[in-house]
């Protein structure tokens, strides 16, 4: 019998071939290859009767080979054709042609008179229904067909080398021969829907759709209630840590606040005061701030600042890009010198010293600016007691812990300007207490978005230098820096001098990662002073940049980024008072980038353009695994299993209101756990 936790390798029943092939999946143990879930399923015990119209619904039929053809076309490049007719079919029957370019491999292993289940979209190519790069696999009448067929039959992600044939008789046979030894769950009694070794047979072989649904749901919330743990066993990590106040009287803070030119928000204001409330207290503070492009985040930030300040404490505030951190420290010198609070830098290219000019005389600043160099460069912290993080999403918990790890332990604010869907704030940022600025101040400028087709460029000029001429000021942003020979995309240093022509005679400047430091604080500032009208430049400048008179960006191959990422740039304008135009250009004429920019001519709102661009991508990484230091999901979806999830974080948050050091647990499969994960043993916990 096969334990679990057996290595693939010890079975003598899987050729060396099929054992490498794993191996590239990933797939070592026997727990491993359980866990290999099916990524969907064909019901193969009646197949629908083939289509006589095309459909952008994928279908799964099957069908005999009546006929297989290679064709030519482009000079060397190849269409192998193998026309399917359905089982039973009269003379009226239409056949479907399933098509697949330069795979010639196929040519061997698709023979006629062979009966194949495909699994794709139907389009009608002229007169003939067709499948292009269908999914497939051979069906052959063996002792083995009611693993694969008569059946709701599972599919998986598979590897060359390793069909989907194969792959699932080799998961059928290592169930059958597993051992009957207690697989063990980490589910509590009040989620435990039956048991995890029937959900685990059940999610590859289920016997009708209700069951499969039930292990499904068994699965997922193991699953999540693993990950809740993990979140929980963080938090009762940094709840007991050694801790001190860090919150000064406020005296400085209403110095700060009265010297400004604007009224907070409300929604600022309520931040601060939960700010304020954690710097006072012994438990070190770990809060998430999220709030929208243009919500004003970074003067909450330096409320926070201050209030370490007048405590007797010294701040960093790390930001992800060199740009940023230059951008952020312009900004503070600005506000806080007058304040007589002494400020430094630290990049990864540069010390203070060659820097912009510090305060005379200092030698023990009050704040350090930076990037992740402040997590690896000799950094003298003679007393930290705030840690602020721009744009968290961008770093990983064993950075932040990097930075953090000291004692007593700073407090912690991090900061996002994407908006997190509430399902990922559970998970990734499931550990901190979460703040949300909800409001943006008034004096800001509508921005209005449009979608252009490449053929309207001659009329976006037009409307791109009336606004010149009015004195405004232009981005006109690029994905690539230069031209690539693999991808049919714009880029910035190609275009620079067109654009010189088509605007002359206002003034351009080219900015881009590859610029020296100096070169692009340089470029810059003349953009700031308005020496320079327009800015041509990549998503360098995807956050932190603020121009208030810069109210018109252009965005060319717009269908190449992210709907997030077209929010942040987009975030870029709309700083000021007037109105300002966000113009996507794409050449893409297709559905689902039409689809996918139309939301953003609807809508200004983050959160909104947070759950459509989840909706676009898919149930994918969106995690950030690697980012947030937690397991990757092999079967929940974090948007579709939104409910499952706040039971499970429901269940962990009322054990650890029972056991807040985690001392109680007797799960031991949760236990190495924590190890694996956390890199750490229960006696560090408790």
């Amino acid at each position: 019998m096969i334990e679990i936790s057996q290595l693939l390798a010890e079975l003598d029943w899987i050729p060396r071939p099929r054992l490498l092939a794993l191996h590239r999946l990933g797939l070592e143990t026997a727990e491993d290859l359980l866990t290999h879930y099916p990524r969907r399923y064909e019901d193969r015990h009646e197949f629908p009767a083939f289509p006589h119209e095309e459909s952008d619904v994928p279908v799964c039929l099957c069908g005999e080979v009546t006929k297989t053809s290679v064709r030519r076309f482009g000079g060397w490049k190849k269409i192998f054709e193998a026309t399917l007719q359905e089982p039973n079919a009269n003379a009226l029957s239409e056949p479907l042609v399933c098509r697949w370019f330069n795979l010639h491999y196929l040519q061997k292993m698709i023979a006629t008179g062979q009966r194949l289940v495909v699994f794709g979209k139907p389009r009608l190519r002229g007169k003939r229904i067709c499948m292009d790069h269908p999914e497939f696999e051979v069906i052959e009448n063996d002792e083995e067909i009611s693993i694969h067929f008569r059946r709701i039959t599972p599919i998986y992600s598979a590897t060359e080398g390793l069909s989907q044939r194969v792959l699932r008789s080799i998961i059928y046979r290592l169930l059958n021969e597993l051992s009957d030894a207690p697989v063990e769950t980490l589910l509590p009694s009040e989620l435990a829907r039956g048991n995890r070794r029937s959900a685990i047979r059940t999610i590859h072989f289920p016997e009708d759709w209700e069951s499969l649904s039930a292990a499904r749901e068994h699965l997922v919330l193991s699953e999540f209630f693993a990950m809740q743990m993990l979140i929980a066993s963080r938090r009762a990590e940094s709840q007991v840590r050694v801790g001190a106040a860090h919150c000064g009287r406020g005296e400085l803070l209403e110095k700060f606040l009265r010297s400004l030119s604007f009224e907070l928000t409300d929604a600022q204001r309520r931040v601060i005061a939960e700010i304020q409330r954690d710097l006072a207290t012994n438990v070190p503070m770990n809060r998430l701030l999220q709030g929208d492009v243009g919500s004003g985040k970074t003067v909450v930030a330096i409320a926070a600042i201050l209030l370490a300040i007048e405590a007797g404490c010294q701040a960093a505030f790390m930001a992800p890009t060199q740009i940023l951190a230059e951008q952020h420290y312009a900004v503070l010198r600005r506000w806080l010198e007058p304040l007589e609070v002494r400020l430094s830098i630290r990049t990864g290219a540069r010390h203070e010293e060659n820097f912009l000019p510090l305060v005379a005389g200092d030698e023990n600043p009050d704040v350090v600016i930076g990037t992740h160099a402040l997590l690896y460069e000799t950094v003298s912290f003679s007393n930290l007691g705030l840690v602020v993080i721009d744009e968290q999403h961008k770093f990983g918990v064993a950075q932040r812990a990097r930075l953090t790890a000291r004692e007593p332990a700073p407090d912690v604010l991090v900061m996002t300007a994407t908006p997190i869907p509430r399902t990922l704030t559970m998970t990734v940022y499931g550990d901190l207490d979460v703040s949300v600025i909800d409001e943006m101040p008034r004096n800001r400028g509508k921005i209005i978005t449009a979608v252009r087709n490449e053929s309207k460029l001659g009329e976006v000029l037009g409307f791109l230098r009336t606004q010149l001429e009015g004195g405004r000021q232009i981005y006109v942003i690029y994905p690539l820096i230069d031209e690539s020979e693999k991808l049919d995309v714009k880029a910035a240093a190609t275009e620079y001098d067109l654009w010189r022509e088509r605007l002359h005679p206002f003034c351009c400047e080219l900015l881009h990662g590859r610029i020296p430091s100096p070169g692009k604080q340089e470029i810059m500032e003349r953009f700031r002073s308005g020496e320079t009208q327009v800015l041509i430049s990549t998503t360098v400048i995807e956050v932190g940049v603020d121009v208030a008179n810069a109210t018109v960006m252009l965005i060319e191959n717009a269908e190449r980024f992210g709907l997030a990422q077209l929010h942040q740039l987009r975030g870029r304008i709309g700083r000021g008072e007037h109105k300002s135009f966000c113009i996507l250009l794409s050449s893409d004429q297709s559905k689902e980038t039409a689809t996918k920019l139309a939301v953003l001519e609807k809508t200004v709102d983050g959160f909104e353009v947070a759950e459509a661009d989840w909706d676009f991508r898919g149930p994918g990484d969106l995690l950030g695994t690697a980012q947030s230091g937690l397991p990757a999901l092999k079967i929940g979806n974090l948007k579709s299993d939104a409910q499952l999830m706040r039971r499970a974080r429901s269940a962990a948050m009322s054990i650890l209101a029972a056991d807040p050091c985690l001392e109680l647990i007797e799960n031991q499969r949760f236990r190495r756990l924590i190890v694996e994960q956390e890199g750490r043993t229960f006696s560090n916990i408790s």
